[in-house]
């Protein structure tokens, strides 16, 4: 997608060096960064530089490339993978790339493991590419269901940031938007800011504005007295971990919105690419829900009057904050999953006949 008119994808390899747009520093500053080391993409991971399950598994793999490149050896890479599968647990898509890379390269010599690492997983990025572009094309049939009844400019409420800075490109929950909006549809959307980091103010909106779309900033409590008003047709959202029960896993406050929606009768979707399913994982409980540092609450960082980045306290020192990064949204609230396969119930059966 465009960033001033120019297209890119968020991660690429280049002259051994995995290039990332740093996300931290939107939407003030667009910043390329490059990682030239495991430790560096494992850092990245840590501080959201990059961030997104699927954007998050596609750089773990080339850290596995750059793992290669830094030191052949077998029992680094095995170090390697378990340290990028540990730097952030809740999205799955972290876990999946790491172990389709290993699957891959084992047994594999060292005179071809570097070449083989590094098509494995620009074959990831390739692949995310594809899945997102057809949840897009399926989502974008019921966007055009509801515009052909209402005659209007549809409005979306989505949560946090599932574009195309979350994944390579396109995005999950945006790609069915902007299929909508380049197939002429008059859409708008109603960007949750998504406290603490803000990812739906600071990068939902801001890659929204890019492509020239409607949307518009709102906080995080807002959504049910607008669904109330009549002034949301549909929610889509994305994941960061789908159990085959059709539970979901987002960032948190996914399942308040879920709830006011299932109260006022607006359909709540949810877009994912199949590698963000945990087939393994049957209870929700089981799900490990990332804790993040409590400063994210208590510290706020925006430009002031003269342009300059500044981090502020806005908490009483003495307060303590409890900062949970996901929750999870229960199939029951969920109206239908939308993936690379098609659309389908929340559900085991709803999964299994797509990826079954």
């Amino acid at each position: 997608m465009r960033i001033e008119g120019k297209e890119y994808r968020t991660i690429w390899f280049e002259n051994n060096i995995v290039k990332i747009i740093d996300q931290t520093k939107l939407p003030h500053q667009f910043v390329i960064k490059d990682l030239k080391t495991v430790k560096d993409v494992i850092n990245a991971i840590k501080a959201m530089e990059v961030r997104g399950a699927p954007l998050i598994g596609a750089t773990a793999a080339y850290g596995l490339v750059l793992s290669i490149i830094e030191n052949n050896d077998q029992s680094f890479l095995n170090k390697s993978a378990n340290n990028l599968i540990n730097s952030r647990p809740t999205a799955i898509n972290l876990k999946w790339a790491v172990d389709r890379m290993m699957k891959k390269l084992s047994g594999v010599n060292s005179e071809k493991i570097l070449h083989i690492a590094l098509n494995e997983a620009n074959s990831i990025c390739k692949e995310d590419v594809n899945f997102c572009k057809n949840i897009g094309l399926n989502g974008l049939k019921i966007i055009e269901e509801i515009y052909n009844k209402k005659k209007d400019t549809v409005n979306i409420l989505t949560h946090c940031n599932a574009g195309w800075l979350a994944t390579i490109n396109w995005g999950t929950a945006t790609s069915p938007i902007y299929h909508a909006h380049k197939k002429g549809i008059p859409v708008h959307i109603w960007a949750d800011e998504t406290r603490p980091r803000n990812q739906g103010a600071n990068l939902t909106s801001y890659e929204l504005n890019e492509e020239g779309i409607k949307n518009t900033i709102i906080a995080d409590n807002t959504g049910g007295i607008l669904m109330q008003r009549g002034e949301v047709d549909m929610c889509i959202v994305g994941t960061d971990r789908t159990l085959a029960s059709g539970d979901v896993c987002n960032k948190v406050g996914t399942y308040l919105k879920a709830l006011a929606a299932h109260d006022n009768n607006i359909p709540f979707y949810v877009a994912l690419p199949s590698s963000t399913i945990d087939w393994n994982i049957k209870k929700a409980k089981d799900i490990p829900i990332e804790e993040r540092n409590s400063e994210e609450l208590s510290q706020i960082e925006g430009m002031d009057e003269n342009g300059n980045l500044k981090k502020v306290t806005i908490y009483p020192k003495k307060s303590r904050s409890l900062n949970l990064a996901f929750d999870v949204t229960p199939a029951k609230y969920i109206t239908a999953l939308i993936t690379e396969k098609g659309i389908c119930n929340a559900s085991e059966e709803g999964l299994s006949k797509l990826f079954k």
